[in-house]
């Protein structure tokens, strides 16, 4: 049987106030313990509009919110409808209805807060813009790099400071003029860190620049397979290859005079095809060790070329082995050197010069610190001056340019 409750009808439960019912927008209150509401009136009883206007305060340890019944933001439903609450006794069964008023909670955010947010976002770069949405919105593996990448900006940061000290005690215990001096007699010897041995006292020119340093009998037995492809290559091929570009314009231009000693052709193949490999490792910047050179090079020879025309530099967490600008300048370097022994030791430098992507005056300070002699000649189709490198005996006495080292320090 349905149990039976008999209502009374109160009104209001204080005078001209209706009971206040909440509604909160971003969610449902779980516990009312730790929150405090406070009710506000208009002042004016006189206005018959103005006397029924209300405003609800709630604070929270975190937020404040507020709720009223007019205005743009108050609910339309209290002038519609009408709402009530009930109490019911369970003693006596019977229920007391009181008039009731919703009032739909906003957070409040004050304006001062709001600007200073906004200016410090504002302030922020658009990768930093970029590192907030990851933290709010990112995926997992989002999440994962972009922790990984600030733990190794915190270890770059650590590496500079460590570094930065370590430059300030040596200023401390040495002085700067010291360093000063170090750094001139180092300038002087910087040349020589990127250029191939070259043995003055030699009597025969091509004993300057062995052969062997630049290509080991080991390197020039692998060369065998590569050069077979091009042993009987036929005009048609070169000019081809030409319009491909798939080689160097030296190497282009050497193809087209081979010698017709199958010996000579063979090893004039092999120094070409050497000489192409180390100009497009030049071109590169960040060289990964495996098949380093493509998969047509020589194990032997891709491994040694990273071995001695890179350098290792720390970036994106990891070594790598970088093409930097000294590295740049020795392998063009071991390129005209080894040019020379192709062409009987005199070299079109502008040819290399193209091919290399260098500055003029930047292969010639190469060329004469090799002690080679520079002349002008005109090319084949005689409308550019060129500059031709030439190894002779006795060698011309190399002289550093003057004001290089102040230059570099202004």
């Amino acid at each position: 049987m349905a149990l039976e409750a008999r209502w009374c009808y109160r009104g209001d439960p204080q005078e001209e106030q209706s009971a206040p019912l909440v509604q909160f927008t971003n969610g449902k209150l779980k516990s009312c313990d730790d929150m405090n509401f406070t009710l506000y009136k208009n002042k004016d009883t006189s206005n018959p509009r103005k006397k029924h206007q209300r405003i609800l305060n709630a604070e929270t340890d975190r937020l404040s919110y507020v709720g009223n019944n007019f205005g743009p933001g108050a609910l339309k439903s209290n002038t519609l409808c009408r709402y009530f609450v009930g109490v019911r006794d369970k003693d006596s069964g019977e229920m007391e209805v009181y008039n009731a008023e919703l009032f739909h909670m906003q957070p409040l955010i004050s304006d001062d807060a709001v600007d200073e947010d906004l200016s410090e976002y504002l302030s922020k770069t658009y990768r930093e813009k970029v590192d907030l949405c990851i933290e709010a919105f990112g995926t997992n593996k989002q999440k994962k790099a972009l922790s990984s990448r600030r733990m190794n900006e915190v270890r770059k940061e650590v590496l500079n400071q460590a570094v930065s000290n370590a430059a300030e005690n040596i200023i401390e215990t040495k002085g700067m003029d010291a360093i000063v001096n170090d750094a001139t007699e180092d300038d002087k010897e910087d040349i020589s860190l990127v250029l191939p041995s070259c043995h003055a006292d030699a009597k025969r020119l091509e004993d300057v620049y062995k052969f062997d340093d630049f290509i080991s009998p080991a390197e020039y037995e692998a060369l065998k397979g590569p050069a077979a492809t091009l042993v009987n290559i036929t005009s048609e091929e070169i000019l081809k290859l030409t319009e491909e570009k798939s080689y160097c314009s030296f190497m282009l231009d050497e193809l087209k005079c081979l010698p017709v000693d199958e010996k000579k052709r063979d090893r004039k193949i092999r120094c070409l095809w050497f000489l192409n490999t180390l100009i497009k490792l030049s071109f590169q910047k960040v060289v990964k060790k495996k098949q380093a050179m493509g998969p047509d090079c020589p194990h032997i020879i891709s491994n040694n070329l990273v071995k001695n025309f890179t350098a290792l530099s720390y970036g994106n967490g990891k070594l790598q082995n970088m093409v930097t600008a000294s590295m740049k300048a020795k392998i063009a370097a071991h390129v005209i050197a080894l040019a020379l022994h192709i062409n009987q030791f005199q070299t079109d430098l502008t040819v290399l010069q193209k091919d290399l992507k260098l500055r003029e005056g930047r292969i010639l300070d190469i060329a004469r610190a090799m002690r080679l002699k520079i002349t002008n000649s005109k090319s084949l189709s005689g409308c550019e001056d060129h500059k031709l490198g030439t190894l002779c005996l006795p060698l011309p006495v190399y002289k550093a340019p003057i004001g290089q080292r102040k230059r570099k320090m202004d």
